[in-house]
């Protein structure tokens, strides 16, 4: 099995590259300490601003009408959000607290096809700027995933679906979305480094998890995306021990079909994209932008069309 061989597409600049999201003809993707979401022109080899003043914007995706969702970490400690950037310019909140409560610092998102929205919202000192170095600005008692259900008003329901989370990162459906994979990617010694698989019940509660597999003591899973025959495509380890950075790819029930080295200390995050959707893409903890040609295909956030 050959190593996949990594192009540098846009250099670090000293800040994390998150987010990357394929919207048909290019990439976008966020820096999130700039407050930036970036576009990468494939046929123009150009890399540009796409949106700023995004207050810290980590995880994106795409609905199945083509619409941009984000996770907002803050730029100061009041506008910690999951938001909805509509197509002139305008956002639209669609949660901004939890019973009353600011949230964490919301991470990654993802859609259903009938418009629920999912993610977590673990709290990661320092990754929302200054004002996140202190925990005290953590007012909830949890990181939880929560789901998000449309109402016929525009407006959504917010639900918290886990309660035996600590940090959770990246989260995944299966192709058929019944169940929903959880990146559980604890700091501190104490906590676990696993990726999980909730079944999804018939009313979108979770059920109880299963383990797929456990990092141990090294860096796990950050952020992850499904290839069309339902493997996990996951961005994970470190240059501290272990295998070392790399994508790992999983099979739907846990097993460990390949692993190949990134060029990075610590890879954030992963999307499809290209015309075959055979180009995997990659952000990291330094602020590089990767991509890989593979032997995969990667399964697109939605199928609308180009923007």
């Amino acid at each position: 099995m050959p190593n996949w061989e990594f192009e540098t597409l846009d250099p670090a600049y000293g800040k994390v590259t998150e987010g990357p999201a394929w919207d048909g003809s290019g990439l976008l993707f966020t820096r999130i300490q700039q407050s930036r979401i970036m576009r990468y022109d494939p046929e123009a080899h150009l890399v540009s601003v796409w949106r700023e003043n995004t207050n810290h914007a980590n995880g994106l995706t795409f609905d199945a009408q083509g619409r941009l969702y984000a996770c907002e970490g803050g730029d100061h400690a009041n506008s910690r959000r999951v938001v909805r950037y509509e197509a002139d310019g305008s956002v639209t909140v669609l949660a901004d607290n939890f019973e009353g409560k600011r949230f964490n610092i919301p991470n990654d998102i993802v859609v259903e096809p009938d418009g629920t929205v999912w993610f977590t919202d673990p709290f990661y000192e320092s990754s929302a700027g200054d004002w996140s170095k202190d925990r005290s600005e953590k007012d909830l008692t949890h990181d939880s995933v929560y789901r998000l259900d449309p109402k016929p008003d525009g407006t959504y329901s917010l639900h918290r679906v886990t309660f035996d989370t600590t940090r959770p990162n990246g989260l995944l459906f299966s192709l058929d979305w019944k169940t929903l994979y959880v990146a559980q990617s604890g700091r501190e010694k104490i906590e676990k480094r696993n990726l999980w698989a909730y079944p999804v019940n018939p009313d979108k509660s979770l059920g109880d998890k299963l383990v797929l597999h456990d990092f141990g003591e090294n860096r796990g899973i950050d952020g992850m995306r499904l290839d069309i025959e339902g493997n996990i495509i996951a961005t994970c380890g470190w240059e501290l021990g272990g295998p070392g950075p790399r994508i790992c790819i999983f099979s739907p029930s846990g097993e460990v079909i390949e692993e190949h080295p990134v060029p990075c200390t610590r890879p954030t995050n992963c999307a499809f994209g290209g015309p075959d959707f055979s180009d995997l893409y990659v952000t990291t903890i330094e602020g590089f932008l990767f991509r890989a040609k593979t032997d995969r295909v990667g399964k697109p956030l939605y199928r609308g069309t180009p923007r």
